[in-house]
């Protein structure tokens, strides 16, 4: 009898008198979150009671399991390309890529449910389809311990940063080192959202509020896509939050240091999330709740972010579909593309900001100076946000990139991301613009896998080439055209050659025997007037040349038919005609 009434506490407890389950993050008091098997039979506890969910496995990640994608979908339907063309504003929500962070986890799990249980908020999607992925790093889920976010108020036990091969995930959106990063493109393409938010908690500076967001940097965006958010998503999104008691305000992007003196705004490249999505036009939202405050007041400022957001997208999703598509028209062949930013401190917004006094203080640990937050001295203080960056590369985007069919992995990654191709059918000799890296630097510390090359330098010539049959050409005359050009050209932040990709022509595979090259140099010289003349110039010019007897044959070498054609260019052409 008595596992009998145990057995029916649980049920209640689960499940509630006539209502859908409750979360573990309520039943606990807000103390607690969800194992990922919990999450993932949560949503199918409310698949199995409501026919407007549904929740379906997509791509394999690193852990072996599956994602999943969770929809709300109030027609029954299902079919985010009918959605798409219908016009309704689709909004794709990504959680636990730092399982850590566990707060839009459980936010979503109560959202859905409350959205299809109450009529009124339920009449709020008729024109708008919710994707969910309710648990990204599985592998970082599973890792649950209490320790590894040292400075987080809660919940008890909560999953690790790091993947199942110790990867953070919110580095690898370009790169794709991950199976879980390859999967999220699967669920990407195939619900095309307008509206992209991604959920974390955050590390860094004190203040008063409980959640901050990192809106897709509005410059960065361009056109009047960008212009829209800075002027109207932010204003009005700001505003809702302070109405519902949820003030908000920009992430806060300092370390070790007070924002009195203002602070600039993340810029998102396309390693994180929200930079990836802004290649396709997606306006990217990721919102940073506060570690200091406590998980269950984190939780409920997530649900009050995710909310406003919905319904934002009741109201403006068409707009938002319109200035969307009139972005990706802006970016054609022929027109600029900046590659490259840098943040101007020469004009700034103003926020009004709620921060605490900070203080130096006698370290009781180190004896030495510290960095204290005095919370009996709460201000409110006019500060600037430096929230404009301006164009450092730029490049004219050509009409295609052609692609040797050796560099597949490369090649992979753009099918994955639905770029538009076709295949050469018969050995062609293309017109074409090719690179050649003159010079870069590679980091000396180790960053996801990566020494990253970076300060690239490049000269470009034109020439015709030889292609084989299969070999690919990828065009820019697509949605997938800027996610080409910021990963295809080599002095793009985040490109493909910054990411190592084609490091194999960096290095020399053939060279030269001093003795025996010296007798074949003097016949090069003597028998090309013009790089005799060069080869002397150049040693009248830099006397450290002309004492160094390996450079002047190495420069000969390097002048001559026997020197490499592959050695430093690089394999990915522009066609431009």
């Amino acid at each position: 009898m008595n596992r009998i009434l145990a057995f029916l506490f649980v049920l209640i407890s689960y499940y509630g008198i006539g209502q859908s389950p409750a979360t573990v993050f309520e039943s606990s008091g807000g103390t607690s979150t969800a194992t990922y098997d919990g999450v993932i039979n949560y949503y199918k506890a409310l698949a199995n009671q409501y026919p407007e969910i549904e929740i379906k496995e997509m791509g394999l990640t690193d852990s072996g399991l599956p994602l999943h994608l969770v929809t709300l979908d109030t027609r029954k339907e299902f079919d985010y390309k009918k959605a798409y063309a219908d016009g309704r504003a689709i909004v794709l929500i990504n959680n636990g890529i730092h399982p850590g962070e566990p707060d839009g986890i459980e936010a979503c799990q109560m959202l859905l449910r409350n959205y299809i249980q109450d009529s009124e908020k339920k009449s709020l999607l008729n024109d708008v389809i919710i994707g969910v992925i309710p648990v990204y790093n599985i592998g970082g889920a599973l890792d649950r311990n209490s320790f590894s976010r040292v400075n987080q108020d809660g919940p008890l036990e909560y999953g690790f940063r790091g993947n199942a091969r110790n990867y953070d995930l919110n580095r690898d959106f370009i790169k794709a080192d991950t199976r879980n990063t390859k999967a999220f493109y699967e669920i990407f393409h195939y619900v095309n959202p307008d509206i992209f938010i991604d959920t974390h908690v955050s590390n860094g500076a004190d203040y008063q509020y409980t959640i901050t967001h990192l809106i897709t940097q509005h410059n960065k965006m361009g056109g009047t896509l960008g212009q829209y958010l800075e002027e109207n998503l932010r204003v009005k999104l700001e505003q809702k939050m302070k109405d519902k008691g949820a003030e908000i305000t920009p992430y806060v992007n300092v370390f070790n240091t007070t924002p009195d003196n203002g602070f600039p705004q993340f810029l998102d490249n396309p390693r994180y999330s929200t930079g990836y999505t802004t290649l396709f036009n997606t306006v990217g939202l990721m919102i940073e709740t506060h570690m200091l405050k406590p998980f269950k007041t984190r939780v409920e400022s997530s649900y009050t972010f995710l909310e406003t957001v919905l319904e934002m997208a009741y109201v403006d999703g068409k707009r938002i579909r319109e200035l969307k598509e009139k972005r990706q028209n802006d970016i054609k062949p022929g027109s600029k593309l900046a590659i490259d930013w840098r943040l101007t401190r020469g004009e700034s917004a103003k926020l009004n900001f709620k921060g605490y006094e900070g203080e130096t203080r006698k370290s009781e640990v180190t004896d030495l100076d510290r960095l204290y937050y005095n919370h009996e001295k709460p201000f409110t203080k006019s500060i600037p946000y430096y929230n404009t960056y301006v164009a450092s590369e730029e490049v004219v985007i050509p009409k295609a990139y052609v692609i040797p069919q050796g560099w597949h992995d490369v090649i992979e990654l753009l099918k994955l991301n639905k770029a538009k191709y076709r295949q050469l059918k018969q050995d062609s000799s293309i017109n074409v613009e090719v690179y050649t890296i003159e010079k870069f630097t590679t980091s000396k510390t180790v960053y996801e896998g990566h020494y990253m090359n970076n300060n690239v330098q490049v000269s470009v010539s034109e020439e015709e080439v030889k292609f084989r049959k299969g070999d690919y050409i990828f065009f820019t005359d697509h949605t997938s055209g800027r996610y080409l050009v910021e990963t295809l050209e080599p002095k793009a932040i985040d490109s493909f050659f910054s990411w190592n990709f084609f490091d194999t022509i960096l290095q020399q595979k053939e060279g030269f025997s001093p003795y025996v090259f010296e007798d074949l140099a003097l016949q090069l010289i003597e028998s090309e007037p013009q790089l005799k003349k060069d080869f002397k110039q150049k040693k009248r010019d830099e006397p450290d040349f002309a004492l160094n007897w390996f450079a002047q044959l190495d420069y000969i070498y390097k002048n001559s038919p026997y020197y490499e054609e592959a050695h430093m260019r690089y394999p990915v052409y522009r066609l431009v005609k």
